[in-house]
């Protein structure tokens, strides 16, 4: 049987849903990580030659990947289920 690509994978923990690493048990650190992105920043100029942000803007382009943050295996097949976690 295909899995459908926009499938969110669970996993399957304690509490229901609570992500852990297979590889090292970490359940409390994770890095998500973009290939490609731009960044873009607009600044102003204040009066003292100093500089302030007005503007960030950043556009993936890539590949976006979910590592354990404790080991770096890729969890990655869980992504789309913390991006529904993420408040």
């Amino acid at each position: 049987m295909l899995e459908e690509k926009n499938t969110v994978r669970l996993p399957v923990a304690r509490p229901a849903g609570h992500l852990y690493c297979p590889a090292c048990g970490n359940s409390q650190e994770f890095v998500e990580q973009a290939l490609d992105v731009i960044v873009t920043t607009r600044y102003h100029q204040n009066l003292d030659g100093s500089f302030i942000p007005e503007e960030n803007n950043t556009e993936i382009l890539g590949e976006v990947f979910l590592l354990c943050g404790k080991c770096g295996s890729n969890m990655t097949k869980y992504h789309g289920h913390f991006l529904e976690m993420v408040f």
